[in-house]
């Protein structure tokens, strides 16, 4: 079984939003959705492929903005791990503070720890990862992880905000050294990808 990944970089923080495909049977999903446009999609149909859902990895505005409007015009949805859910209430807090404007809160199916998700034959394990919210997750797929603000390439996500937390931030990166090999490469929520291996002195 063999899988795709294509990275795009969006507005409004240079968010990466991955296509994640299985190649067998053209089904895809979209990992984070910070962009209320048509790029993404547009792809998607070029390629053959089928966009199934969104997987979010966190509940902060610059990685949901694009929830509604793939909700609206191609009717995906959009799933969020139910600890962040409250978190987007919040949401104009922070457009308002970096200086964008308001915008209406992403409307998210909330699922629980234990909840099951598929792409094709492959099983998307969902490991918890608090600490830069207290809801974030990663997403295993087939060896590839994708860490959404917990792991960058060189560094961790930010623990300075009122929804963070240091200690549950490093409890979370040692998860994830301890249970992922050195090889197994990593997508973040911005910036270049990197692997386990590159980041373990993080820890």
């Amino acid at each position: 079984m063999s899988l795709l990944v294509k990275t795009f970089v969006k507005p409004p923080l240079k968010n990466n939003n991955y296509v994640v495909v299985d190649l067998d049977t053209k089904n895809a999903i979209l990992i984070d959705c910070s962009s209320p446009d048509d790029e993404i999609m547009n792809w998607v149909q070029t390629q053959g492929f089928y966009l199934k859902y969104i997987l979010l990895t966190h509940g902060h505005f610059d990685h949901v903005l694009g929830v509604d409007y793939y909700q609206k015009h191609y009717h995906i949805d959009a799933y969020l791990y139910e600890k962040d859910v409250p978190l987007l209430d919040r949401i104009n807090e922070y457009t308002s503070m970096l200086g964008f404007k308001k915008v209406d809160i992403p409307k998210v199916k909330a699922f629980s720890f234990g909840e099951v998700f598929t792409l094709g034959e492959h099983l998307i394990k969902i490991i918890l990862t608090p600490g830069h919210t207290q809801g974030g997750v990663c997403y295993l797929i087939d060896g590839h992880l994708f860490s959404g603000d917990t792991l960058f390439h060189g560094t961790c996500g930010r623990t300075d905000l009122l929804e963070s937390d240091e200690e549950k931030m490093q409890q979370s990166l040692q998860t994830l050294f301890e249970k992922l090999p050195d090889e197994t490469p990593v997508y973040p929520g911005h910036g270049a990808s990197t692997t386990i291996g590159k980041e373990r002195w993080l820890y």
